[in-house]
Order: structure tokens, then C-alpha cells, then sequence
């Protein structure tokens, strides 16, 4: 059975990246670790517009990708401009899922991923609850 990304009907951030001919793999296209890492670095771009961080030095709080899924709709090319849309959904007592939707600059389809994201205390090790606070700005319910 192939992995099906469902996509929700709004997305609240969008973000841009371009691919860099270092994203390319042997095939000449945008390579699957390549668009890993961009998904963490637009993840990161859209938790700070929530006023939180993957990871915060400081407390030593932050959260930790559970799992991860990308359903691959076409290829990416050098010198392409990819667009990203990203929401979170599925709200439970330690995360959410982040989906993305990523395009090119033709608006065609070049990958639906889901992120599963757990509130993680780096210092004990251990997940702890996802914030109240956080659940409120993202408007998602638990």
C-alpha cells in the first residue's frame, strides 16, 4: 500500500525555497534528503511564527520529529522555486502533525508530507504535554 498524505483545507504559513544544485541527486532532480531538510527548515520558519521553537537552548525544551511520511507527486530541478504551504492538525496530549503541501513555481505538485512533531524535554528525555498556549495559537482542539 503507497502512502497517501491527506491535505487539509486551509494551510496557515506559506514560505518559498529555492532548489540548489547541492539538492540535486544522481537523476538530476531534487533529490528525497534534500526535500527532507527543507521541510525541517520551513517547519522551523512556521514555528517561530508561532513564537516557538524547535529546540530552545535556553530551557532545554523543544520537540522531537516522531515520524514522517512524504507522498512524491513530480520532480523538483535546479533553479526551480518551490512553494510551501504548511498547517497543523491532529492535535493530541504530547504534539501535532504538520502537513505540507510543496509546489513549484508552475504550481504543479512536487510533494504532500506529513511531520508528526512531540513536545520533548531534551535535559530529562523524556516528552512532556504540548502547551496550552501553543494548542491556542496554533487553533487546533485536543
Amino acid at each position: 500500500m503507497r502512502v497517501k498524505v491527506a491535505l487539509p483545507a486551509s494551510f496557515s504559513f506559506t514560505t518559498t525555497l529555492p532548489v540548489r544544485i547541492t539538492d540535486l541527486n544522481y537523476g538530476a532532480h531534487l533529490g528525497n534528503d534534500a526535500l527532507l531538510g527543507m521541510l525541517h527548515e520551513v517547519r522551523v520558519q512556521f514555528l517561530a511564527t508561532l513564537g516557538t521553537a524547535e529546540y530552545d537552548p535556553a530551557t532545554k525544551l523543544g520537540f522531537i520529529m516522531a515520524d514522517v511520511a512524504i507522498e512524491y507527486k513530480g520532480e523538483g530541478f535546479h533553479g526551480d522555486v518551490l512553494t510551501f504551504e504548511l498547517a497543523a492538525v491532529d492535535a493530541h496530549k504530547y504534539g501535532f502533525d504538520v502537513v505540507y503541501r510543496v509546489q513549484n513555481q508552475h504550481g504543479r505538485p512536487v510533494a504532500y508530507a506529513k511531520t508528526g512533531m512531540l513536545c520533548f524535554d531534551y535535559d530529562s528525555r523524556k516528552l512532556r504535554a504540548l502547551p496550552a498556549e501553543l494548542v491556542a495559537r496554533v487553533g487546533l482542539q485536543l
